[in-house]
């Protein structure tokens, strides 16, 4: 028997169509009192998710920082998604009669767009968030009945409440949303989510290729030092990855090397096995029949697989000895979390995807302090901490500090990460940071080695670096497979051709990539 969600009588579908599609073209240049698309959530669940994952991007749930208020004579004004003219401010009292008191936001509402809309805002400091949202134009107050201690009450003062927009609105919010959600599924439905918002948000387009989609390949032919970049579209890692290729520009999502050892087998090192959770990614060394058979029949992810073999000069220079006393180093070592944001973030501003930026960026690390704490420490405290000169501050007493030095938070998460900082849980690198440190032991760097940070690359930087084959007569014969369009590199694996801009192009430099910013385009400016 068919679900009830399935048994949508063909009036009702043709009705959406009608109300939802050719309507707004008829009526485009009026005023309606109500949206047409705020009747698609009274439908049946699986047809309004489809509906509404067609209408808007996946960014539309970032919201966006308006500014902060501290006083009656520090207000703000903006324009909202459902309300035109908006004003806000804040007044101190001591209702509560504690020793800081606390404070009133007000918040005044108008002139509407239509009649049925809402507003949604995230108001933030350092020490909590909360959120309300607007149906009525008139003046609202939101109530902190209370300041945490002095540090929050000397920083409202002098910072004020943040306040951020969910610029789409509730119901955008509400599509995006349904966009988002399936990048993470494990379907052929978040296959195409993931491609759909690639192809939007970067530009790129998804080619099939001929099959058979895998290369039978001769291992013979792969040498130590040669780059694996992995493109995951389906399921969590999918997701993760779709997001990380947002942000940076990288049109891959995960890397490995490959090693011979003494006896000629051949592995990979790679950072970033494990159960797939957090707390189990580890750093690895695996024999090739072995990776290559989990990526070939067992990762539910569809993973797309280049390898971009060394230049023939640098696979001559290529130390194996040092390159394998590294690699077993940091053998069972932790997946790189600390340092993952930041190798993305080298600018105060050149690194944010719209509506991103430093003080959303902030608001999230705040919200996400206070629901997990322990993985906040993780992901950035203890790097902030460092950054800082400072040991064991928290987010908010991070954001504090930041203020009294006379310096931002943008300017804090844009410091370089240094590869011989050490963590709490000793050693560790990303999946990029580690194949980088590789080449820096194995001398493919030369004496640049000691001005470059392997933490600061992205996977784009990885492969942007000139230190792969250009010569194509020289790839082997089963490179691209049966592929009709001739790459660069060896794509092995992928239903997909993989693209990968600014390939073996860009020669070493002292710091490199170490204030490079991504936007809007993600070119790479000279010597950044």
């Amino acid at each position: 028997m068919a679900s009830s969600s399935c048994l949508i009588p063909r009036t009702v579908i043709l009705l959406v169509f009608i109300v939802g599609f050719l309507l707004p073209l008829q009526l485009q240049a009026l005023k309606l009192p109500f949206s047409p698309r705020d009747m698609l959530p009274l439908l049946p669940r699986k047809v309004s998710w489809r509906i509404l994952s067609s209408f808007e991007n996946p960014a539309n749930l970032l919201p966006a920082y308006v500014g902060a208020v501290s006083s009656p004579e520090k207000s703000v004004q903006w324009q909202g998604a459902c309300f035109y003219q908006n004003t806000a401010w804040l007044e101190f009292h001591n209702k509560s009669g504690s020793e800081y008191g606390g404070g009133t936001l007000h918040i005044k509402v108008s002139n509407a767009h239509r009649l049925t809309c809402t507003d949604v805002y995230i108001f933030a400091t350092p020490y909590r968030w909360t959120w309300d949202g607007y149906f009525l134009s008139r003046e609202h107050t939101l109530e902190f009945d209370q300041w945490e201690g002095k540090e929050e009450f000397e920083y409202v003062k002098r910072e004020g409440v943040s306040i951020f927009l969910m610029q789409a609105g509730v119901l955008k919010s509400l599509e995006a949303l349904y966009s988002v959600l399936p990048l993470f599924a494990n379907s052929e439905w978040g296959e195409q989510s993931n491609i759909k918002f690639l192809e939007n948000e970067m530009s790129t387009t998804f080619k099939e290729r001929p099959p058979p989609w895998s290369t039978s390949v001769n291992v013979d032919d792969i040498n130590s030092g040669d780059f694996l970049a992995l493109s995951k579209i389906r399921g969590p890692w999918g997701g993760f990855e779709t997001l990380e290729k947002w942000v940076t520009g990288s049109f891959a999502g995960h890397s490995a090397v490959c090693l011979r050892d003494s006896e000629g087998n051949l592995w990979v090192a790679e950072s970033g096995r494990g159960n797939g959770g957090m707390e189990g990614d580890i750093i690895d060394i695996l024999a090739w029949d072995e990776w290559w058979d989990y990526e070939l029949n067992k990762d539910p992810s569809n993973p797309h697989i280049a390898l971009l073999p060394l230049h023939p000069d640098l696979r001559a220079k290529f130390n194996e000895t040092a390159a394998w006393e590294y690699a077993r180093s940091m053998v069972k070592k932790p997946y790189g979390y600390h340092n993952l944001i930041f190798s993305w973030i080298d600018t105060t501003h050149g690194n944010y995807p719209s509506p991103l930026d430093a003080h959303m960026v902030a608001s999230a690390m705040t919200i996400w302090n206070q629901m997990q704490p322990t993985l906040a420490t993780k992901l950035w405290n203890e790097a902030l901490n460092i950054r800082l000169g400072t040991k064991g501050l928290e987010l908010p007493e991070i954001l504090v500090e930041v203020e009294k030095r006379g310096s931002s938070f943008g300017e804090l998460l844009a410091i370089p990460e240094q590869d011989d900082w050490i963590y709490e849980d000793g050693k560790s690198a990303s999946c990029v940071a580690f194949v980088l440190q590789i080449y820096k032991a194995a001398g493919l760097f030369g004496p640049l080695a000691t001005s470059i940070q392997a933490t600061e690359f992205t996977i784009k930087d990885a492969y942007n670096l000139n230190f792969y084959e250009n010569n194509s007569s020289r790839l082997p014969k089963w490179c691209n497979g049966g592929d009709n369009v001739t790459l660069p590199y060896c794509q092995i694996l992928g239903r997909y051709r993989m693209d990968l801009p600014g390939y073996n192009t860009i020669q070493p430099y002292q710091h490199m990539n170490e204030r490079c910013p991504s936007l809007p385009t993600y070119f790479h400016p000279n010597n950044c």
